[in-house]
């Protein structure tokens, strides 16, 4: 990307959304740009809130973008299930699912690679053989597609809410009900676009299933089903019922139970098999670190 260079003539404009207009890149980009020093204004840096006043010159030298490729890794995976037409592992709390900025190595996508084994072609380079995410900090089942012809399937299920997906989680509080349905469409946040929210603007259909397990002091165990997958769904559903999840970094109170990450575990996956036309259902057990929490949760309300 090369330099660019205004004389400002929009007075009063804070710096960061005059090169958003002008460039096309987000306001989140445009940000670390300025907080990096690759911005100025009369050859000096400025804060992200700085207001331009006519006559200055802004000087912009974009942050090169990192070149991405996704490699094979000698990265062990722990494989629940297998054939040539599909592969279901369980995914460890921390790992990302495939090559991203920030994330260019030890992902899921980086392993399987390593396996040597074949995938399907349909997605972009980054992301062969996968299906469906679940968040870096979310731990448990995931299905990946060997074939083009499964990966087709598997998304038809997908699409037609026939590949059912439980998780199991902690969240803060005590849940009244012993069900209950979220129907709630979500979208982009409009201040933090690293983040969702419900909304009604510029949303998609979103409902989860919950049924509480057990009740503690102050947090409940509830396991969820998804209908809809959209993007942190769980996460952002729970604290819209006003039941954030444990540990949860980006949706829930900074105060809470002793976990890297939210305290979430995609428990078990049902699909109909692309090529036998069977319904497969996989199972994960929970974590170590959130067996400790129920341990620790189980102990602490005998007394």
């Amino acid at each position: 990307m090369s330099k660019f260079e205004w004389v400002i003539e929009e007075a009063g404009t804070r710096i960061d959304k005059v090169i958003v207009t002008r460039t096309g890149e987000s306001r989140t980009t445009i940000q670390d740009w300025i907080n990096e020093n690759h911005v100025t204004v009369n050859g000096a840096n400025v804060k992200s809130n700085y207001k331009v006043q006519d006559g200055d010159r802004v000087t912009v030298i974009p942050k090169e973008k990192e070149q991405l490729e996704a490699v094979p890794e000698d990265i062990p995976l722990d494989i629940r299930y297998e054939d040539e037409h599909v592969l279901v592992i369980n995914k460890p709390r921390g790992m990302v699912v495939h090559p991203a900025p920030g994330h260019p190595s030890g992902t899921v996508v980086n392993a399987l690679l390593g396996l040597k084994m074949q995938l399907s072609t349909l997605n972009e380079e980054m992301r062969p053989g996968i299906v469906h995410r679940i968040d870096k900090d979310t731990s448990g089942l995931l299905i990946v597609a060997k074939t083009d012809q499964a990966h087709q399937h598997l998304v038809q299920q997908l699409q037609g809410r026939t590949l059912k997906r439980t998780y199991e989680t902690i969240v803060h509080g005590v849940i009244a009900h012993e069900f209950g349905t979220i129907d709630a469409p979500i979208g982009r946040h409009h201040h933090d676009r690293q983040k969702m929210t419900v909304t009604d603007a510029h949303s998609r259909e979103a409902i989860t299933h919950f049924t509480v397990i057990k009740r503690y002091k102050n947090y409940t165990r509830v396991e969820c089903q998804l209908e809809t997958g959209r993007t942190h769904q769980i996460r952002v559903h729970m604290e819209y019922i006003d039941h954030p999840i444990a540990g949860d970094p980006k949706y829930g109170p900074k105060k809470t139970l002793p976990i890297e990450g939210q305290a979430l575990h995609a428990k078990e996956l049902s699909f109909i098999h692309p090529a036998t036309e069977e319904t497969v259902t996989v199972t994960a057990e929970l974590p170590d670190d959130m067996e400790q929490l129920i341990y620790n949760l189980e102990h602490s309300s005998e007394h």
